[in-house]
């Protein structure tokens, strides 16, 4: 009898080892994770004669992986986070007083990583008279073992999809922020001559940003500049300023009046955005003989214009409402002003004014004005504000893009 019994626990501690070097085995060979699940749901119903098994796993939210040996679709009644959450080891529920939704089922088997839940599993009608290797409780520890190895891996093989599909999206925005880069004008290209000098700065909140300046050389004597921001961050808004920024300079000549030029690029947005997004957008004509600046405000933060002749300081508002906003723009009201000897500029994208500290107090104005309001030149005076925004930051990550784009006429 002792011989029979020692016997019998070998054959049992091989089959459990073969097993467990079986699964490994498909692991390794990268099986599929629907074919490891019919692997284990063969071990279980098959070969250790369990009737019923139902396996849940945590993947973002609970989900039933495997129901086998189950009529209908009554596993859908349970609920792991209110009746499974409260086992932390294997459980008998005939011995409990338990939910009627549970009564199919005869043990629980909860699989652990430390102290964090990795799967359930529920066995019922466990037949221990037929033939095979009998699924007594002193089994249920290696049910326990194998499924922690079965959940492990597809949850490593999900690790790993996730990581290629990341990989995949980096590259991807990696190449749109280098496309992008070619739509927005380098700083060191701008012009800067004895009539007016143009500069800029750019930070995108992420690769790719959702703000735009553009300068427009449109004839001998007249140029056009803008700066614009989609509403919303990444590759989606910077698809759709890339989309403007080719009907802008398509759009944008000598010839055409400011308030045709906007509303032709209103309809461009709202075909594009179809209602999701919108466009708030300053753009500028300045005839450098004249010295007349003609502009529309189209729902942007207003760019802040320093008359040094003057000393005075003025916000430039006048325009409409943001391109995209609406189907079409009930009236355009055409801003203009003569600029004084040494008269500078400055258009900016929100992220600027609305970056906040550790305190959550906003960037602001306050600071542009003081950083524009003396004979600096444009260059300087952006250099000053790129400067004081990141100290006002107090290395908090930036929430948005952030954009200059400065003018000073000689």
């Amino acid at each position: 009898m002792r011989n029979k019994a020692s016997l019998k626990r070998l054959e049992l501690s091989n089959y459990k080892l073969k097993t467990l070097l079986n699964i490994t085995q498909a692991i390794n060979d990268n099986e599929a994770t629907e074919d490891l699940l019919k692997k284990y749901e063969r071990i279980l119903r098959s070969e250790l004669n369990i009737g019923r098994v139902l396996l849940y796993s945590f993947n973002e939210k609970w989900e039933c992986r495997l129901a086998s040996g189950i009529l209908g679709e009554s596993f859908n009644k349970i609920k792991v986070e209110r009746d499974l959450a409260e086992f932390d080891d294997i459980t008998t529920l005939m011995s409990t007083s338990h939910k009627k939704k549970l009564e199919e089922f005869d043990v629980i088997i909860p699989v652990f990583h430390k102290e964090t839940p990795l799967a359930y599993v529920l066995i019922g009608d466990i037949d221990e008279e037929r033939d095979g290797v009998s699924p007594t409780i002193k089994h249920l520890h290696f049910i326990q073992t194998l499924t922690n190895v079965i959940i492990v891996a597809i949850e490593n093989k999900r690790l790993f999809k996730e990581n290629l599909r990341q990989a995949s999206i980096k590259k991807e925005l990696e190449l749109a922020s280098r496309m992008q880069s070619m739509l927005i004008p380098d700083p060191a290209t701008l012009p800067s001559n004895d009539k007016f000098s143009a500069t800029a700065y750019y930070n995108p909140h992420f690769e790719v940003g959702g703000d735009y300046y553009d300068f427009i050389e449109l004839n001998e004597h007249e140029f056009g500049f803008c700066i614009a921001d989609v509403s919303g961050k990444g590759i989606s808004a910077a698809f759709l300023m890339s989309n403007f920024q080719a009907s802008l300079r398509a759009l944008f000549t000598s010839e055409i009046d400011l308030e045709e030029l906007i509303r032709k690029l209103n309809r461009t947005v709202t075909l594009n955005a179809k209602g999701e997004k919108f466009i708030t957008l300053f753009l500028g004509k300045y005839n450098i003989e004249t010295r007349v600046l003609n502009y529309v405000n189209a729902g942007h933060n207003p760019p802040i214009m320093f008359l040094q002749k003057e000393k005075e300081i003025v916000y430039l508002k006048d325009g409409c409402i943001g391109l995209g906003m609406l189907e079409r723009i009930p009236s355009v009201k055409i801003g203009s002003l003569i600029s004084s000897t040494d008269a500078k500029l400055l258009c900016y994208t929100d992220g600027l004014v609305e970056t906040v500290n550790q305190d959550r107090i906003e960037f602001g104005t306050k600071e542009i004005e003081t950083s524009i309001s003396n004979r600096k030149n444009i260059q300087t005076v952006i250099r000053d504000i790129a400067k004081k925004v990141d100290q006002h930051a107090e290395s908090k990550t930036y929430f948005d893009d952030i954009s200059l784009l400065g003018l000073q006429f000689h």
